[in-house]
């Protein structure tokens, strides 16, 4: 018989359901590239999105059937950089760096290389880490803002009035580098889906699904693109709570000092 595993250990073995959401998430990220170098471009840009679904996936349901193993979390690690690392940076390089030369493939290269590096150290902190947070932009949105921008297509970015090159390699290079930052993000963990919502909540997601339905491919890119600005401003706002509790915690240590030289 089978030993239960111990609070916060992984059981050994190998999982049938949990690795099909896997598997699939790996397929259509494999499929994002293929598409891609068929010039298929929205088809690549739906599936990456398909696969960061799959993605979110695989580990509740891995979860809610106690079948969580430590094959299974190698797996999704590898799986999360051929959807998530490989399948973006090719997709975007296909659509527009390849313009470029030889900076549009080392924008794609330094994209690719920040996915491999985040998820390298997530895997290293797991268990360690607040899980409150992210360090760095996670993976799937980074891949996100690429598929939400190839889907958008061209026309929406010419009315910035920059070529879409330019604008491909900015998004690449800086979602490649926020990867590897210590930039803290929300993980949105910490909501229980199983706890009561007032009214006004549930009319807010029917909302949010009507806002995301009228224009998908533009509502997702941005939406994916604030996230990633929100993280620089959380970062600030939290070092700026920090240095202020040090200055309160200094300023007692000072007004004590120069009481007891009053009266000494």
């Amino acid at each position: 018989m089978e030993k239960p595993a111990k609070e916060g250990q992984r059981r050994r073995g190998i999982y049938l359901l949990p690795n099909l959401f896997t598997t699939a998430a790996l397929f259509a990220g494999f499929y994002a590239i293929v598409a891609a170098i068929n010039s298929h471009f929205e088809a690549a840009a739906v599936a990456i999105f398909i696969a960061m679904l799959l993605d979110g996936l695989d580990g509740r349901v891995a979860r809610l059937t106690n079948t969580q193993t430590d094959f299974g979390a190698e797996y999704d690690s590898l799986s999360d950089m051929v959807s998530f690392g490989l399948a973006p940076a090719l997709v975007m390089y296909q659509w527009a760096l390849s313009d470029l030369g030889k900076l549009g493939w080392l924008a794609a290269f330094i994209y690719t290389a920040g996915a491999a590096l985040r998820l390298a150290r997530f895997n290293t902190q797991v268990g360690i880490a607040d899980k409150r947070y992210f360090q760095g932009l996670p993976s799937p949105s980074a891949a996100a803002i690429l598929a939400g921008m190839v889907w958008s297509g061209e026309e929406v970015f010419e009315l910035a009035g920059k070529s879409v090159e330019e604008i491909a390699f900015v998004l690449t290079v800086v979602a490649g580098l926020l990867m590897v930052s210590n930039i803290r993000y929300h993980s949105f963990k910490g909501i229980n889906f199983k706890e009561r919502v007032p009214f006004v909540a549930m009319l807010l997601t029917v909302l949010v699904i009507v806002v995301v339905s009228s224009n998908p491919p533009v509502m997702l890119f941005g939406g994916f693109l604030i996230y990633a600005i929100s993280g620089p401003i959380l970062t600030v706002v939290y070092l700026r709570r920090r240095r202020s509790e040090r200055k309160a915690q200094h300023q007692p240590e000072t007004d004590s000092e120069d009481d007891h030289l009053e009266n000494s």
